[in-house]
């Protein structure tokens, strides 16, 4: 299995609009960042390697791989155009997804127990990652279903459903699948839609694939967060990696 994760926004909402702010996987806790756990867990799962989709100040992410000395491990894709949607990035990792392997999609910004990883990479085929506990609102990309069946993936959701989880950034794509989201996200670039989220590609692969093409693995209980605010920081400080420390598996 190869990974593919993107780390190359701006992450405005978290440093402001001066490009003041470090990339988000640099920030530290417990004296690791978010890049430096990322790949400590990626390498226990026994993934091959990882294709780092980087833009916003670059150099200190490839500075942060080689002061871990993993840059065997990482390989280094660069999206100039960072400041667009992030469809660009995960375009920009194209040749990961066209690869011929399994494929573990990952976002750089998410504090998580290693459990959550290893759900997802232990299941055969391609996979979502939903948690039932989060906190309503239009943040949070849900995931949802109708009789077990997903019917919508999307942060403002308008279709009825009776089971949503949201959706902690990362899945898993067979090969096939990985060449369908390949295929979606060049479609999307060709119309000139790069402004689109990555997560669009995805709920246009999910919701045309035929039944049984994913499933779908609920990580309700085990504790992550995405940050995106400085609050995010402060929860992930006080109330997430707490809960990271004593969780048991």
């Amino acid at each position: 299995m190869k990974t593919i994760m993107l780390a190359a926004g701006v992450g405005s909402r978290l440093t402001g609009k001066d490009d003041s702010g470090l990339p988000k996987s640099l920030l530290q806790f417990d004296g690791q960042t978010l890049l430096e756990r990322h790949i400590e867990n990626l390498i226990a799962l026994g993934v091959e390697d990882l294709t780092l989709v980087v833009g916003y100040r670059a150099d200190d992410l490839i500075a942060e791989i080689d002061r871990l000395g993993r840059r065997n491990f990482v390989r280094f894709v660069t999206n100039d155009d960072y400041r667009r949607g992030s469809i660009v990035s995960l375009w920009a990792g194209r040749d990961t997804l066209t690869s011929g392997s399994d494929v573990l999609f990952m976002d750089a910004d998410v504090l998580y127990h290693p459990a959550l990883l290893s759900r997802l990479v232990n299941r055969d085929g391609s996979c979502f990652a939903f948690d039932r506990g989060f906190v309503p609102g239009d943040e949070p990309v849900k995931l949802c279903f109708r009789n077990g069946v997903p019917v919508e993936f999307r942060k403002k959701v308008e279709v009825d459903f009776d089971n949503v989880g949201e959706w902690p950034g990362f899945l898993t794509l067979a090969p096939e699948m990985a060449m369908e989201v390949a295929r979606i996200t060049q479609a999307y670039m060709d119309q000139g839609r790069q402004d689109q989220p990555c997560e669009e590609v995805f709920r246009d692969v999910l919701l045309s694939a035929p039944q049984g093409a994913f499933t779908f693995e609920d990580v309700t209980g085990i504790p992550w967060i995405e940050i995106d605010f400085p609050e995010d920081i402060s929860r992930a400080q006080d109330e997430i990696l707490p809960r990271i420390h004593t969780f048991a598996a």
